[in-house]
C-alpha cells in the first residue's frame, strides 16, 4: 500500500468515524454545539408571533430593515427555516419551529438591542426595572394583567436618567459571549465595545466615579448596576448575567443590530405541523428505497466497483447527515427531497468514472493505468456539472433569502451541501477503494469489474493505425 494511499484510507476513517459519533452517539452536543435534528414548521409545528411597531410615523424602510434584523436574530437562536415577513405597513409575521423557550424567543424579538450606560446618580437600581432615559424617555412596557403591549404613562416611571452611551454606538463586531470571574465564581457574561462619542463619554463618567454605581440599561430595562473599580479608557466592558440562557438572548439581541423602531407582541398562537410524523416516515421511507435501488443498480451493472461506490455512497450519508445536525441545518420536506435528490447526483460521478474505466481498459490498458485514465478523463465532466449544479443551487438560495421564500432555501442548501460532499466521496473515497483493489484484478476477474473478457481480448490493441 503507498503514502498516498494509506494517507487517504486514514482520512476516510477519521471523517467516516466523525460522523458515526455525531449521527449514533445518544448526546445531543458535540464540541459544545447542539447536534440534533431540526424539523420545520411543517413537520413539527412552532409558535407564530405578531410584531406591531409602536411609532404611528414608520416607514417601509425601517420596517424592512427590522425584517432583516429580527431574520438575523432568529437565526443566532438556532432557528431555521422560519417564515419572517412584513404584513400591512407597521406588522411583522415570525414563525419559529420548535422553539423550546418560547417566552426567551419572544423576548429577544421584540427588544429593539439599543444598550445604554445612565448616570444612576449614586442609586442601585433593582434589575429588570424599567426607567426613562435622556434618549429613550418614552418605553413600551408589557402589562402584565392584560397580556397584552403597550406604551406606559411616562409619570409612572419616574425620573428621567442622563444617558452616557447610545447605543447607536455600540460596535457589534465586539460584541461577544465571555466569563465574569467574580472571586472564585464565574458567571456567563457578554463582552461589548463603544466606538466615537459614546467611548469618550464613558471613559470620562467612569473616571470621575469610581466607586460608585453605574448602571447597564437594555431596552430601558436595568440589567445591572455595577459599581466603577477604574475608568474604562477604551469603551470595552461586559455584561454580566446568572444564566447561560440570560447571556444568549442579551448577546443576540446586540450583535444583530439594534431595530430602528420599537416592537411589541400583538399576538401570538400555537402552529401544529402541516405534514407532521407521517410525512417524516414517508421521507425516511422514499430516502431508504432510493438509496437501496441505486445501490442495486450500481452492483448488477458495475459490479464490484459498483460494491465500492454502494460503500462510498453509504460514508456520503453519513457525513451528510452529521453536517445537518453539526451547521444545524433545520430539515423540511422540501429539504429532504433536496438530500434524496442528491444521493442519484452524488451516483453521477461514479458512473462516468466507471464507464471511462471500461473503455480505457478495453483499449488495452492495463487496470491500474486504467483507473488513472478514468478519473482524469471524467473529471472535466464531473466538475462541469458539479458547478452548474451549485450555481443553480445558489440562486435558489438567494432568491429564497431576498424574497422571504425560505422553503426554497432548504431544498437548495441541502442539494448544493450533497454536491460537495459526493465530490468528496466520488474523487477520494471511490478513487481510494478501487486503487487498494486494483492489485487484486486479473485476466479470468473482469467479470467482478463488470468489464465484458472477450470484449476486451477482441478489441484492437492501442497504438497508431496506418490508413
Amino acid at each position: 500500500m503507498r503514502n498516498r494511499e494509506l494517507i487517504s484510507l486514514i482520512l476516510i476513517a477519521l471523517v467516516t468515524a466523525l460522523a458515526l459519533w455525531i449521527n449514533l452517539v445518544p448526546s445531543q452536543t458535540f464540541l459544545g454545539r447542539d447536534v440534533s435534528f431540526r424539523l420545520g414548521l411543517d413537520l413539527q409545528g412552532g409558535i407564530q408571533v405578531l410584531l406591531r411597531s409602536t411609532d404611528p410615523e414608520t416607514t417601509p424602510d425601517e420596517m424592512e430593515t427590522a425584517r432583516r434584523v429580527i431574520e438575523r436574530r432568529v437565526n443566532a437562536l438556532g432557528v431555521g427555516e422560519t417564515v419572517v415577513q412584513l404584513a400591512g405597513n407597521d406588522r411583522l409575521i415570525v414563525e419559529l419551529p420548535g422553539v423550546e423557550n418560547p417566552e426567551q424567543a419572544i423576548d429577544t424579538l421584540r427588544g429593539t438591542g439599543r444598550l445604554e450606560f445612565i448616570d444612576s446618580q449614586g442609586q442601585f437600581l433593582a434589575p429588570g426595572t424599567v426607567v426613562r432615559t435622556s434618549n429613550s424617555p418614552n418605553p413600551p412596557q408589557l402589562s402584565a394583567t392584560e397580556g397584552v403591549t403597550e406604551t406606559v404613562d411616562p409619570a409612572t416611571l419616574g425620573p428621567i436618567y442622563q444617558s452616557i452611551t447610545d447605543g447607536a454606538d455600540l460596535d457589534t463586531s465586539s460584541v461577544q459571549p465571555t466569563i465574569s470571574q467574580t472571586g472564585v465564581a464565574s458567571r456567563p457574561a457578554v463582552s461589548f465595545t463603544f466606538r466615537g462619542e459614546s467611548a469618550t463619554r464613558l471613559a470620562q463618567f467612569t473616571a470621575s466615579n469610581i466607586g460608585q454605581p453605574m448602571c447597564i440599561v437594555l431596552d430601558n430595562r436595568i440589567v445591572s448596576c455595577p459599581v466603577v473599580d477604574a475608568a474604562l479608557t477604551d469603551g470595552s466592558g461586559v455584561i454580566t448575567t446568572n444564566t447561560v440562557e440570560d447571556r444568549d438572548a442579551i448577546l443576540n439581541q446586540l450583535k444583530y443590530g439594534a431595530l430602528p423602531v420599537p416592537l411589541v407582541v400583538e399576538t401570538t398562537r400555537s402552529i401544529t405541523a402541516t405534514l407532521g410524523q407521517e410525512s417524516v416516515q414517508a421521507s425516511i421511507v422514499a430516502g431508504t428505497v432510493g438509496l437501496v435501488v441505486v445501490a442495486l443498480f450500481m452492483i448488477l451493472f458495475y459490479r464490484f466497483p459498483g460494491v465500492l461506490a454502494t460503500l462510498a455512497l453509504i460514508i456520503y450519508t453519513l457525513i451528510s447527515f452529521a453536517i445537518y445536525r453539526f451547521v444545524p441545518i433545520t430539515l423540511t420536506l422540501p429539504g429532504i427531497a433536496g438530500f434524496v435528490l442528491s444521493i442519484g447526483l452524488a451516483v453521477d460521478a461514479n458512473v462516468l468514472i466507471f464507464a471511462r474505466l471500461r473503455e480505457e481498459y478495453r483499449r488495452g490498458r492495463d487496470i491500474r493505468r486504467a483507473l488513472e485514465l478514468g478519473f482524469e478523463e471524467s473529471w472535466p465532466a464531473i466538475r462541469d456539472s458539479s458547478v452548474s449544479t451549485l450555481i443553480t443551487c445558489a440562486v435558489l438560495f438567494v432568491f429564497g433569502s431576498n424574497f422571504g421564500v425560505s422553503i426554497i432555501q432548504g431544498f437548495a442548501l441541502t442539494l448544493g451541501l450533497g454536491i460537495l460532499i459526493s465530490l468528496f466521496t466520488a474523487v477520494v473515497v471511490t478513487r481510494t477503494f478501487l486503487r487498494l483493489a486494483a492489485p487484486l484484478f486479473r485476466e479470468d476477474r473482469a467479470w467482478l469489474f463488470g468489464i465484458d473478457r472477450r470484449e476486451s481480448l477482441a478489441a484492437p490493441p492501442a497504438g497508431p493505425k496506418v490508413v
